[in-house]
Protein backbone atom coordinates (compact mmCIF):
# COMPACT_ATOMS: atom_id res chain seq x y z
CA UNK A 1 0.00 0.00 0.00
CA UNK A 2 1.18 3.53 -0.69
CA UNK A 3 2.19 6.02 1.97
CA UNK A 4 -0.09 8.74 3.34
CA UNK A 5 -1.74 10.61 0.43
CA UNK A 6 -3.85 12.97 2.55
CA UNK A 7 -6.88 10.68 2.74
CA UNK A 8 -6.87 10.24 6.52
CA UNK A 9 -9.51 12.94 6.92
CA UNK A 10 -11.95 10.74 5.01
CA UNK A 11 -12.19 8.50 8.06
CA UNK A 12 -13.39 11.34 10.29
CA UNK A 13 -15.78 12.48 7.57
CA UNK A 14 -17.27 8.99 7.36
CA UNK A 15 -17.72 8.84 11.13
CA UNK A 16 -19.38 12.25 10.91
CA UNK A 17 -21.77 10.92 8.27
CA UNK A 18 -22.60 8.02 10.58
CA UNK A 19 -23.56 10.49 13.31
CA UNK A 20 -25.54 12.80 11.03
CA UNK A 21 -27.51 9.96 9.47
CA UNK A 22 -28.21 8.42 12.87
CA UNK A 23 -29.66 11.70 14.12
CA UNK A 24 -31.77 11.85 10.94
CA UNK A 25 -32.95 8.31 11.69
CA UNK A 26 -34.06 9.33 15.18
CA UNK A 27 -35.99 12.25 13.73
CA UNK A 28 -37.60 10.02 11.08
CA UNK A 29 -38.53 7.49 13.76
CA UNK A 30 -40.54 10.15 15.60
CA UNK A 31 -42.59 10.59 12.44
CA UNK A 32 -43.18 6.87 12.10
CA UNK A 33 -41.58 3.56 11.21
CA UNK A 34 -42.75 3.96 7.62
CA UNK A 35 -40.69 7.13 7.23
CA UNK A 36 -37.68 5.39 8.74
CA UNK A 37 -37.99 2.46 6.34
CA UNK A 38 -38.61 4.67 3.32
CA UNK A 39 -35.54 6.81 3.94
CA UNK A 40 -32.94 4.42 5.32
CA UNK A 41 -33.73 0.71 4.96
CA UNK A 42 -32.70 -1.04 1.75
CA UNK A 43 -35.23 -3.68 0.78
CA UNK A 44 -36.73 -5.35 -2.26
CA UNK A 45 -37.88 -4.21 -4.71
CA UNK A 46 -34.93 -1.83 -4.78
CA UNK A 47 -36.39 0.50 -7.41
CA UNK A 48 -39.22 1.53 -5.06
CA UNK A 49 -36.82 3.53 -2.86
CA UNK A 50 -33.55 3.64 -4.84
CA UNK A 51 -31.92 6.28 -2.60
CA UNK A 52 -31.72 3.70 0.20
CA UNK A 53 -28.98 1.96 -1.79
CA UNK A 54 -26.73 4.74 -0.46
CA UNK A 55 -28.43 6.00 2.71
CA UNK A 56 -28.58 2.47 4.15
CA UNK A 57 -24.77 2.28 4.06
CA UNK A 58 -24.51 5.04 6.69
CA UNK A 59 -27.61 4.09 8.71
CA UNK A 60 -27.63 1.82 11.76
CA UNK A 61 -30.16 -0.20 13.72
CA UNK A 62 -29.21 1.20 17.12
CA UNK A 63 -26.40 2.58 19.31
CA UNK A 64 -24.65 -0.80 19.63
CA UNK A 65 -24.72 -1.32 15.88
CA UNK A 66 -23.40 2.19 15.33
CA UNK A 67 -20.61 1.76 17.89
CA UNK A 68 -19.43 -1.62 16.61
CA UNK A 69 -19.26 -0.44 13.00
CA UNK A 70 -17.51 2.78 14.04
CA UNK A 71 -14.83 0.88 15.95
CA UNK A 72 -14.33 -1.54 13.05
CA UNK A 73 -14.15 1.38 10.63
CA UNK A 74 -11.35 2.97 12.64
CA UNK A 75 -9.41 -0.29 12.95
CA UNK A 76 -9.59 -1.35 9.30
CA UNK A 77 -10.29 1.94 7.56
CA UNK A 78 -7.52 4.09 9.03
CA UNK A 79 -4.62 2.38 7.22
CA UNK A 80 -6.56 2.33 3.95
CA UNK A 81 -7.63 5.97 4.28
CA UNK A 82 -4.03 7.05 4.87
CA UNK A 83 -2.88 5.16 1.79
CA UNK A 84 -5.27 6.78 -0.68
CA UNK A 85 -7.13 10.00 -1.40
CA UNK A 86 -10.30 11.26 0.27
CA UNK A 87 -12.33 10.89 -2.92
CA UNK A 88 -11.17 7.34 -3.60
CA UNK A 89 -11.82 6.29 -0.02
CA UNK A 90 -15.35 7.70 -0.01
CA UNK A 91 -16.18 6.21 -3.41
CA UNK A 92 -14.81 2.82 -2.37
CA UNK A 93 -16.71 2.87 0.92
CA UNK A 94 -20.12 3.81 -0.45
CA UNK A 95 -19.80 1.66 -3.59
CA UNK A 96 -18.77 -1.52 -1.79
CA UNK A 97 -21.40 -0.90 0.89
CA UNK A 98 -24.09 -0.41 -1.75
CA UNK A 99 -23.09 -3.53 -3.70
CA UNK A 100 -23.01 -5.60 -0.50
CA UNK A 101 -26.46 -4.33 0.49
CA UNK A 102 -27.91 -5.01 -2.95
CA UNK A 103 -26.51 -8.55 -2.87
CA UNK A 104 -28.01 -9.13 0.57
CA UNK A 105 -31.56 -8.04 -0.26
CA UNK A 106 -31.58 -9.50 -3.78
CA UNK A 107 -30.41 -12.97 -2.77
CA UNK A 108 -32.46 -13.20 0.42
CA UNK A 109 -35.56 -12.01 -1.45
CA UNK A 110 -34.99 -14.63 -4.15
CA UNK A 111 -34.62 -17.34 -1.51
CA UNK A 112 -37.77 -16.14 0.24
CA UNK A 113 -39.69 -16.22 -3.04
CA UNK A 114 -38.56 -19.75 -3.87
CA UNK A 115 -39.30 -21.05 -0.38
CA UNK A 116 -42.69 -19.36 -0.28
CA UNK A 117 -41.84 -17.26 2.76
CA UNK A 118 -42.77 -13.64 3.18
CA UNK A 119 -40.61 -10.96 1.58
CA UNK A 120 -37.16 -10.92 3.13
CA UNK A 121 -36.32 -8.21 5.64
CA UNK A 122 -34.40 -5.14 4.59
CA UNK A 123 -30.85 -4.26 5.50
CA UNK A 124 -29.00 -1.23 6.82
CA UNK A 125 -25.52 -0.60 8.19
CA UNK A 126 -21.94 -0.08 7.10
CA UNK A 127 -20.69 -3.61 7.77
CA UNK A 128 -20.51 -4.53 4.08
CA UNK A 129 -18.24 -1.56 3.42
CA UNK A 130 -16.24 -2.21 6.60
CA UNK A 131 -15.67 -5.81 5.52
CA UNK A 132 -14.51 -4.48 2.15
CA UNK A 133 -11.93 -2.33 3.95
CA UNK A 134 -10.86 -5.36 5.97
CA UNK A 135 -10.40 -7.40 2.80
CA UNK A 136 -8.52 -4.58 1.09
CA UNK A 137 -6.18 -4.22 4.06
CA UNK A 138 -5.50 -7.95 4.07
CA UNK A 139 -4.81 -8.32 0.35
CA UNK A 140 -3.31 -4.90 -0.39
CA UNK A 141 -0.58 -4.59 2.24
CA UNK A 142 3.12 -4.80 1.44
CA UNK A 143 3.53 -8.29 2.89
CA UNK A 144 0.79 -9.67 0.63
CA UNK A 145 2.28 -7.83 -2.34
CA UNK A 146 5.68 -9.34 -1.60
CA UNK A 147 4.30 -12.86 -1.37
CA UNK A 148 2.33 -12.41 -4.58
CA UNK A 149 5.47 -11.21 -6.35
CA UNK A 150 7.42 -14.30 -5.26
CA UNK A 151 4.72 -16.91 -5.76
CA UNK A 152 2.94 -16.97 -9.10
CA UNK A 153 -0.69 -17.98 -8.53
CA UNK A 154 -3.19 -18.55 -11.38
CA UNK A 155 -6.04 -16.06 -11.44
CA UNK A 156 -8.69 -18.73 -11.00
CA UNK A 157 -6.91 -20.06 -7.93
CA UNK A 158 -6.65 -16.58 -6.41
CA UNK A 159 -10.39 -16.05 -6.90
CA UNK A 160 -11.12 -19.45 -5.33
CA UNK A 161 -8.89 -18.71 -2.34
CA UNK A 162 -10.52 -15.30 -1.90
CA UNK A 163 -13.99 -16.87 -2.00
CA UNK A 164 -13.02 -19.50 0.59
CA UNK A 165 -11.40 -16.89 2.83
CA UNK A 166 -14.47 -14.65 2.55
CA UNK A 167 -16.72 -17.57 3.45
CA UNK A 168 -14.59 -18.43 6.50
CA UNK A 169 -14.54 -14.84 7.76
CA UNK A 170 -18.28 -14.58 7.18
CA UNK A 171 -19.02 -17.73 9.16
CA UNK A 172 -16.77 -16.56 11.99
CA UNK A 173 -18.87 -13.39 12.29
CA UNK A 174 -22.19 -15.19 12.01
CA UNK A 175 -24.85 -14.16 14.52
CA UNK A 176 -28.65 -13.76 14.57
CA UNK A 177 -29.93 -10.98 12.28
CA UNK A 178 -26.48 -10.42 10.77
CA UNK A 179 -26.32 -9.73 7.01
CA UNK A 180 -23.97 -12.58 6.14
CA UNK A 181 -24.34 -12.19 2.39
CA UNK A 182 -23.38 -8.52 2.66
CA UNK A 183 -20.36 -9.45 4.78
CA UNK A 184 -19.22 -12.07 2.26
CA UNK A 185 -19.75 -9.76 -0.70
CA UNK A 186 -17.95 -6.82 0.87
CA UNK A 187 -14.99 -8.89 2.05
CA UNK A 188 -14.60 -10.62 -1.32
CA UNK A 189 -14.70 -7.32 -3.22
CA UNK A 190 -12.18 -5.86 -0.79
CA UNK A 191 -9.80 -8.79 -1.33
CA UNK A 192 -9.96 -8.43 -5.10
CA UNK A 193 -9.59 -4.64 -4.93
CA UNK A 194 -6.62 -4.93 -2.60
CA UNK A 195 -4.94 -7.50 -4.82
CA UNK A 196 -5.12 -5.20 -7.86
CA UNK A 197 -4.26 -2.08 -5.83
CA UNK A 198 -7.45 -0.27 -6.72
CA UNK A 199 -6.89 2.57 -4.26
CA UNK A 200 -3.19 3.07 -4.82
CA UNK A 201 -2.10 6.57 -5.75
CA UNK A 202 0.33 7.04 -8.60
CA UNK A 203 3.03 9.41 -7.42
CA UNK A 204 5.07 11.71 -9.59
CA UNK A 205 8.82 11.06 -9.36
CA UNK A 206 10.70 13.70 -7.43
CA UNK A 207 12.81 16.08 -9.44
CA UNK A 208 16.57 15.68 -8.90
CA UNK A 209 18.21 18.50 -6.95
CA UNK A 210 19.54 21.33 -9.07
CA UNK A 211 23.28 21.49 -9.48
CA UNK A 212 24.99 24.76 -8.59
CA UNK A 213 26.78 26.56 -11.37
Amino acid sequence: MASDAGGGRALLETLGLFAIVYVAQLIAATIGLAAMATLFILQAPIDHHPWTVFTSVYAHAGPDHLLSNSVALVLFGYPVARATTRLRFHLFFVTTGAIAGIAQVTITDAIASVSGDATAAGVLGASGAVFALMGYLLAGNRLSDGLAARIEVPRWMAVLVFAILAAVITLLTAAPQVALIAHFTGFFIGLVAGRVGLLEVQRQPESPPARPY
